[in-house]
């Protein structure tokens, strides 16, 4: 098949997948996610991702259906039922089936589990962003389906042909629609603290190890749109998009004067996701 769907032990092709209409993450978007590519059948930083899932689920009091270890056997089915090797598999936990009402219901949680063709995206492109005010909830560090503002960050940044939106609060950088955004100055690699207003990507956590690798300093602090600008290089990471170099912001040019030190950090990142799915 070319795209699977699941849901609660039912698979199929992933067009025909149908969920019903009283999940909660049909009407309240009550549930939580993950999404990471998989190469040669391997799925990338699983353990971490899944970690993260349940994390995000016991912040909402989801209890997720099946112990960390089924789960990773479900997962890891999915992909040996995919007719190619690069995909993306994507995975989700909502509180249950119940009439709507705001009060959690009796009842288990559902998991639903889709898994799509991929074609990993070119790291030696160079990206535009736009800059936004960040009118997310105060709970960014949970990984949940509530995701409107974050579309509406991104269709702003692709209705001005740009790659992504990086989001501020009154200032202060936190992440972007849909990855989180750095910036190198003076030879250290400064970050948003993990804090609840971003999501500390896998992505992120890779990047910090290959920090230490090459003896590059990273500092979690908050920063504002204006060290943005004067920064020496802005980039931004994610799970399926890895890294990207930022070099114009809101039609500024930006960033672009550290080549050597980001192309490193580029290679680092690249370099660990291949060797974890080599075979």
């Amino acid at each position: 098949m070319q795209a699977i769907g699941y849901y609660n032990g039912e698979y199929g092709p992933l067009e025909e997948m149908k969920i019903p209409m009283l999940d909660r993450a049909v009407y309240y978007g009550d549930g939580v996610y993950e999404a990471t590519p998989t190469r040669n059948g391997i799925i990338y930083a699983l353990d971490a991702h899944i970690d993260r899932l349940y994390r995000s689920a016991a912040y909402l009091s989801i209890t997720v259906p099946m112990d960390k270890q089924t789960l990773e056997c479900e997962l890891k089915r999915m992909v040996a039922l995919m007719d190619t090797g690069d995909n993306v598999l994507y995975w989700q936990v909502s509180r249950g089936t119940a009439r709507r009402a705001h009060p959690f219901p009796e009842g288990h949680a559902n998991l639903m589990m889709m898994i799509t063709p991929y074609t990993f995206p070119d790291l030696s492109e160079q990206v535009r962003c736009i800059t936004r005010e960040d009118t997310r909830f105060l709970h960014c560090n949970i990984k949940t389906l509530n995701l409107i503002p974050s579309v509406m960050a991104m269709q702003a940044a692709r209705e001005r042909g740009c790659y992504e939106a990086i989001l501020h609060r009154n200032g202060r950088v936190t992440e972007c629609s849909k990855s989180n955004v750095h910036i190198l100055k003076d030879g250290c690699l400064i970050s948003a603290p993990a804090d609840n207003l971003i999501l500390a990507g896998i992505a992120r956590s890779h990047l910090f190890e290959v920090c230490g690798h090459l003896g590059i300093q990273v500092v979690e602090r908050a920063y504002d749109v204006r060290e943005l600008m004067e920064a020496d290089e802005i980039f931004t990471t994610s799970s399926t998009s890895f890294i990207h170099r930022v070099t114009s912001v809101d039609g500024i040019a930006a960033g672009g004067r550290d080549s050597a030190r980001f192309e490193a950090l580029r290679d680092g990142v690249w370099g660990r996701f291949v060797k974890a799915t080599d075979i």
